[in-house]
């Protein structure tokens, strides 16, 4: 997937949405965090690391909260993505799961564009409607 200008109009500066993707060990938590990667590469927002807000770094904690946005990215209804952003407190503004946009969980990595596509156009809609 090439990286494209954004053309969402959420009024938001894209260092001013942070993207926060499940990269969970199945296709679905694969497709999420690409799509998290091929987001930030088209300058829709910056992906920023999960691991850091569920090991509570004060550091990432803050600068998230500095966020006007937060994208919640989650590969299945486990919904770590989201359970982990709640459990530091930080409020999740644009949320998405990928599952939930017919996308049948299974274990095979040779993830489709398409996929990643249409959860891409999905968030991007979303901020859109900001």
């Amino acid at each position: 997937m090439m990286a494209e200008t954004c053309s969402c109009t959420c009024n938001c500066d894209a260092s001013e949405i942070l993207i926060f993707p499940c990269s969970g060990s199945s296709n679905v938590g694969q497709i999420a965090n690409q799509a998290g990667v091929e987001l930030t590469k088209a300058g829709v927002g910056k992906m920023f690391c999960l691991a850091g807000i569920g090991g509570h770094v004060d550091s990432f904690i803050e600068s998230a909260k500095g966020a006007k946005r937060i994208v919640a990215i989650d590969g299945c209804p486990v919904q770590c993505a989201k359970k982990t952003l709640e459990h530091a407190g930080l409020t999740i503004t644009d949320y998405i799961l990928v599952t939930g946009e017919g996308i049948t969980k299974n274990h095979d990595f040779d993830l489709q564009t398409d996929d990643v596509k249409k959860i891409c156009d999905k968030i991007k809609a979303n901020l859109g409607d900001g």
